[in-house]
């Protein structure tokens, strides 16, 4: 135990906790003020209004999880220790905003398609612009981290987070049009990328000489063959949740769009803990791993796993028992009965935490083309469960508890491989499988004794 301490003493202070340090700050910081920004135009506008501006923006969302082309980890590795990294920045900076414009093209082109609604299709124009800036602040941010400059990336996105939610607070000054809204974002997001050309690594880039490197359909294809798996593991995780806000508002109405959007504002909130600590985590398994440390790997992962566990049932139980309160007062009135819906989302805390651990453990050991695997077959099962069962039963239901099911065996598959690599055990999995069921199950039909109304399935 006390060897365990000094290591976590000793990487604590290493600049790799330094920088995912600020990272953790940042994100925490961020995720507080955007759900202050999306609770304000969700009091303000009415529900319809609400949803189409959610569902331009998780499209634009879903487009850009693409449009980095997941290089972000190459370049980072590339950058770091080059003597003269001039020229690869303005390469890959170059090559960001092409691939951006691309991109942005393609938004416009999906968004017309698939919407008939004006606003929808005016709001998508304006907002997917937000996948060119977007991209060339992705490049900046992985200057900063491949130099331990986090520090730069937080005060910047900090500075954005809190010029949307001062925009929002403006609404009931001077009240203004989701499309005005929509455009003083934008102009938000070009100041944003202005203050990361001038303060973030900025040296490095010059934009009158950028348009004079020569980057080559060879290199780009090379580059791409190269990194293919990071471009499915990047987007995965934001195609498993925005896909459904897209398949809602198909399927579902307007109202469905914007109680799912609630909830998963609300579980965001929640995820950010185990995320920020395995910041930390993450590294310290590495380093582990490294040294050929395996009692020590195994020892921390089985803690921390435990700490997620209890973690994953403090929130469900906490949103269930109070979300009916809460909506009400931070949305207003008009979301009072989305409670159930956010429940329902809440049944994938219980995994998310152990998955997301589980998830760091099998990078650090070097599988991560597997874990790449395991996500691609987790949205598959929950798109699958998803489209029958919304065949059958047109409910916000059936999205919610897909996306558990997929959650739920994306974590059964890390099982299987940490138990067949004896770092983990099939008791260890079967007790965190038990205590799950058997306390979940207990809360619940106490809650319903206590009182009826307090459900959690409404097809």
């Amino acid at each position: 135990m006390f060897k365990l301490a000094q290591n976590f003493s000793q990487i604590a202070k290493s600049p790799i906790i330094v920088n995912s340090s600020w990272g953790g700050v940042s994100q925490v910081l961020q995720s507080v003020l955007l759900s202050l920004f999306f609770v304000l135009i969700a009091r303000y506008y009415s529900t319809v209004v609400f949803a189409n501006f959610i569902i331009a923006t998780v499209l634009y969302q879903l487009i850009s999880a693409f449009s980095s082309l997941g290089l972000s980890q190459w370049f980072i590795r590339e950058i770091t220790g080059l003597d003269d990294k001039k020229d690869l920045v303005n390469k890959f900076f170059k090559l960001q905003i092409y691939s951006g414009v691309t991109f942005y093209l393609i938004n416009i082109a999906v968004g017309f398609l698939l919407y008939d609604d004006r606003q929808i299709q005016l709001l998508t124009l304006l907002l997917g612009i937000n996948i060119v800036f977007d991209n060339l602040i992705t490049a900046i941010k992985c200057i900063n981290i491949s130099e331990f400059k986090q520090k730069k990336t937080f005060i910047i996105l900090s500075i954005d987070a809190f010029l949307k939610f001062a925009v929002t607070c403006f609404l009931f000054i001077f009240p203004f049009s989701i499309i005005t809204l929509s455009i003083i974002l934008v102009i938000v997001r070009f100041v944003t990328l202005n203050l990361f050309l001038k303060i973030g690594s900025s040296s490095l880039i010059n934009l009158k000489l950028l348009f004079q490197y020569n980057i080559p359909i060879s290199y780009i294809k090379t580059l791409l063959k190269l990194n293919w798996p990071f471009i499915i593991i990047g987007s995965i995780s934001i195609i498993n949740w925005r896909i459904s806000t897209i398949i809602i508002s198909k399927v579902l109405s307007r109202k469905d769009v914007a109680d799912f959007e609630i909830s998963y504002r609300i579980f965001t909130i929640a995820q950010m803990l185990p995320v920020v600590v395995s910041a930390t985590v993450f590294p310290i398994l590495i380093n582990f791993f490294k040294e050929d440390k395996f009692k020590e790997f195994s020892a921390l992962y089985r803690k921390i796993h435990i700490y997620y566990f209890l973690f994953g049932l403090f929130s469900f139980t906490f949103v269930y028992s109070f979300i009916d309160f809460i909506l009400p007062i931070v949305f207003g009135l008009n979301y009072a009965g989305t409670g159930i819906y956010t429940r329902q989302m809440f049944l994938t805390i219980l995994v998310f935490p152990t998955a997301f651990l589980q998830a760091n453990v099998l990078v650090s050991v070097k599988l991560e083309k597997l874990y790449m695997c395991f996500n691609i077959v987790a949205l598959i099962i929950n798109l699958t469960f998803c489209i029958i069962g919304i065949y059958f039963f047109k409910s916000l239901s059936i999205i919610n508890i897909s996306i558990f099911i997929g959650f739920l065996s994306f974590h059964i598959m890390q099982d299987a491989v940490l138990v067949k690599k004896k770092i983990s055990s099939r008791r260890h999995v079967f007790e965190f499988y038990t205590l799950s069921i058997v306390l979940i199950c207990s809360y619940v039909l106490l809650n319903l004794l206590i009182n009826p109304n307090c459900i959690i399935v409404h097809v």
